[in-house]
């Protein structure tokens, strides 16, 4: 499932405010209260008062690990992606996953993208995983 960019997210890549290698760049999980709006949430208090909540869940979500931004020439794609992400022995409803640049400060944590799973998915006493597009968490196509 790919994940759709919130409007703001390339601006602040280009102002140097993220940097998507080095940069802590977490994955936090929405109920489905959450009505995404990529041209007016720009930052995680935008959201986080969506974030669920659970056994196995820590307020903020998880830090995304093997992180690589790479180029596709063949396709003119620029291609941001990672590990699929785990909450083990968690019990979790959700219905969203929104990516961020975790600052430690919610009202300058740049949000990235999200994902719409398409309906609440939910794990009790075992894994919630998010199993990221195969073709990358996020793809920018230049032209």
């Amino acid at each position: 499932m790919p994940s759709k960019l919130y409007g703001n997210f390339l601006i602040k890549a280009l102002n140097k405010e993220v940097d998507f290698d080095t940069d802590t760049i977490k994955v936090a999980l929405l109920s489905s209260s959450y009505t995404p709006d990529q041209d007016v949430h720009d930052y995680f208090n935008d959201v986080s008062t969506y974030e669920v909540s659970g056994t196995g869940y820590t307020a903020g979500g998880n830090t995304l690990a093997s992180k690589t931004v790479t180029y596709d020439s063949a396709n003119n794609v620029i291609v941001l992606d990672a590990a699929d992400t785990t909450w083990a022995s968690s019990t979790i409803t959700a219905r969203y996953a929104v990516i961020y640049d975790a600052t430690g400060t919610s009202s300058t944590s740049t949000l990235i993208g999200y994902i719409d799973f398409g309906s609440d998915q939910s794990s009790t006493n075992g894994n919630f995983t998010i199993t990221y597009d195969s073709t990358g968490i996020v793809r920018i196509t230049v032209a």
